[in-house]
């Protein structure tokens, strides 16, 4: 079963499911089906459960939120402006030098704000 919305993703992570699974079986769902609904509830702080990479998939959630109202048309979530959801030091999507550069210059803007440099597809599914 598909998590509903990205509360319901951090809950499963907590649980145990792989954050990159539940990521992108939420986000074949919200395709489906684009609705505030699946981004209001705010999810459950990672950080305090996985330490280093949950504040990483903390601040990914709130980018994601930002990222998919933005392009639906949908409010903004209260929750995503949370200092707990920005990272203090940049984190990237890979280690490679010459992929970071990439990295810098393709990371949409939702993710940028906190700290995070992904490519600019990764919220694309196929």
């Amino acid at each position: 079963m598909r998590p509903a919305s990205l509360a319901g993703v951090a809950e499963r992570v907590t649980r145990g499911d792989s954050f990159d699974l539940c990521l992108g079986n939420f986000l074949d769902a919200f395709y489906a089906a684009p609705s505030a609904d699946a981004l209001t509830e705010e999810p459950r702080p990672l950080a305090p459960h996985f330490a280093n990479i949950g504040r990483v998939q903390d601040a990914y959630l709130a980018a994601t939120a930002e990222e998919l109202a933005r392009r639906f048309n949908l409010p903004l979530p209260h929750w995503v402006d949370a200092e707990l959801r920005k990272l203090r030091r940049p984190w990237f999507a890979s280690s490679l030098a010459g992929v970071r550069a990439v990295l810098l210059l393709e990371s949409p803007p939702a993710f940028r704000s906190r700290n995070l440099f992904v490519s600019e597809n990764a919220l694309v599914r196929v």
